[in-house]
């Protein structure tokens, strides 16, 4: 395949089919099973960051201290925008209606239906992004693409499972919440083919972008992932979270062999 066709695939893939599976998912899971999907993530994120990403951007850089300003400058970002997203987007009191583990609260459907709202814009800004740190990938090495995604595509399925289940708090039918999910993950789509043009003629971009995945996976990841398992400090479960990180990181460690080898 070529490039272009490799992003449309791994974008498609990354975000309608992911939010459709996590959707359905959703509908008939447990509560109990997002912590997995969650532990599994960490680990994909994590493998993908330093096994795969880092190591290009920095073999493609002209300055490695360039690089790694760029990792830290990009987490610093992530958070001021994830700040102001919260800030912009809810009271205090009712941030946790952001938190898909959270037990669901009464009498403000108001708000709910706001923040179930919200969801969805940072949602499509996010999933455009990915596309375009996607496509940047691709465009480095179809390898580096193809794990990429699969870390991408590992972390959105409970981002997408904890969407679903606050667009259901708000008041949303399954069916609706199914349908703006899906609309919402396909600004991927919409992010990939768009970075795959423009890229083309700005191919000093590529190394900063990768950079900027790297900062994106480590922060999601450490930030956004590992504090919601740290709310099960018990010995089973800790060991269960440890197992599937590892678990994670192997996929991704198996993936890039295979990718190498081909």
């Amino acid at each position: 395949m070529d490039t272009l066709t490799w992003i449309i695939v791994a974008t498609l893939a990354g975000g309608v089919l992911s939010a459709a599976v996590a959707g359905l998912f959703a509908i008939k899971a447990k509560a109990s099973q997002i912590p997995m999907l969650v532990s599994y993530a960490v680990g994909a994120l994590l493998g993908a960051a330093f096994i795969e990403v880092l190591p290009h951007a920095i073999y493609q850089s002209d300055s490695i201290e360039a690089t790694a300003a760029t990792v830290l400058f990009g987490i610093l970002g992530f958070f001021v925008l994830e700040k102001l997203v919260l800030w912009r987007h809810c009271h205090i009191e009712e941030c946790e209606a952001h938190d898909p583990h959270a037990p669901p609260q009464h009498g403000h459907g108001h708000d709910h239906g706001r923040s179930g709202m919200m969801i969805l814009v940072g949602d499509t800004f996010h999933n455009f992004v990915d596309g375009v740190l996607i496509a940047a990938a691709f465009m480095a090495d179809t390898q580096l693409g193809i794990v990429t995604a699969i870390a991408i595509i590992a972390h959105e399925v409970p981002q997408e499972v904890g969407d679903f289940l606050i667009l259901l708090h708000s008041g949303y039918s399954k069916r609706k919440a199914m349908l703006l999910n899906i609309l919402a993950s396909a600004s991927m789509v919409v992010g990939g083919v768009l970075a795959y043009f423009t890229l083309q003629f700005a191919e000093s971009l590529v190394t900063p972008l990768l950079a900027l995945a790297a900062a994106s996976m480590l922060y999601v990841a450490v930030a956004d992932l590992i504090p919601g398992l740290h709310r099960r400090p018990e010995l089973a479960a800790t060991a269960q979270q440890v197992l599937l990180i590892g678990l994670g990181i192997t996929t991704i460690w198996l993936v890039s062999g295979w990718a190498h080898g081909h």
